[in-house]
């Protein structure tokens, strides 16, 4: 997956659940976007954990 900032990933995942609300897509065509969005979701966590863990460091000498 390309670097890309968190903002980014959501607005993807969100346009992949709008593709997926569509129900138009080949089985192949859902699996892939199905791998991308949980990429996506794994992406998104570990920038959560890391955004969580330094404002606890930030914060742990005040």
């Amino acid at each position: 997956m390309k670097e890309q900032s968190y903002t980014e990933a959501m607005a993807r995942l969100e346009n992949i659940l709008g593709q997926l609300e569509e129900g138009n897509k080949s089985v192949d065509e859902l699996s892939a976007l199905v791998k991308e969005a949980a990429e996506l979701v794994k992406y998104c966590r570990a920038k959560l954990r890391s955004t969580e863990s330094d404002i606890q460091e930030a914060f742990q000498d005040i």
